[in-house]
């Protein structure tokens, strides 16, 4: 299986110039992923429909084969069971994926060759870094939903990753959800210039009534 729907790539796009964090707390702070998946690099960032894979610990048969089965502008999302002591993504196959122009990578095992993911530029969020080689013996499901990072993630869902972390976003949600992070950042907007022009935080947070409900007060 390796057909699916995709969301549309100006959805996409529009998602991704929102951060993970926001997109998180508009949609109800749902849908981030467990802060033990990292960027290599906090410079990278990627948005794009997932193509989920699910991988046996220390195997990286099948992440293979999504990696020759996703199409551009794809995000590889691998399930492997939150092993850590797996190198099962490096450098040659971040060329591959470069050169098929998929969007990123995603996942609950191990990553290597840092240094180079790096200066390739290619963005990956891994559950660890190591060095330890993996297998490719067990065959998989593709594009199948999976489980990773606590999160359910589905084939189409949009993924949007950046230095802070991962948040999935359900694709028949995809338009409502950049309506209300686009709502969120502006409304951050006003906090900010309202800081700015010297009113302090528990005023423009309206938080005076709910201290008080507590009983605080300030000397």
């Amino acid at each position: 299986m390796t057909e699916f729907d995709r969301p549309d790539p100006a959805l996409v796009k529009e998602l991704g110039r929102h951060s993970a964090a926001t997109i998180h707390e508009a949609q109800g702070r749902r849908g981030a992923l467990a802060s033990s998946i990292k960027p290599v690099d906090h410079r990278m960032s990627l948005c794009g429909p997932a193509f989920t894979v699910r991988c046996a610990p220390r195997d990286n048969l099948m992440l293979q084969v999504a990696i020759a089965s996703a199409r551009p502008g794809d995000v590889v999302v691998v399930s492997a069971g939150e092993y850590a002591e797996a190198g099962s993504f490096g450098d040659v196959l971040a060329n591959a994926c470069l050169a098929k122009g998929i969007a990123g990578l995603v996942t609950d095992t191990g990553v290597r060759d840092t240094a180079e993911l790096r200066a390739l530029g290619f963005p990956v969020f891994s559950y660890s870094v190591s060095i330890k080689g993996t297998v490719k013996e067990t065959v998989g499901p593709l594009a199948e939903p999976v489980l990773i990072g606590g999160e359910l993630v589905r084939p189409g869902d949009v993924v949007r990753g950046d230095a802070d972390g991962v948040v999935v976003v359900r694709q028949e949600e995809l338009g409502e959800v950049i309506e209300a992070s686009q709502a969120r950042e502006a409304a951050e907007a006003e906090y900010i210039a309202a800081y700015r022009a010297g009113k302090s935080v528990i005023e423009v947070s309206r938080l005076a009534p709910v201290l008080e409900a507590k009983g605080f007060t300030a000397g």
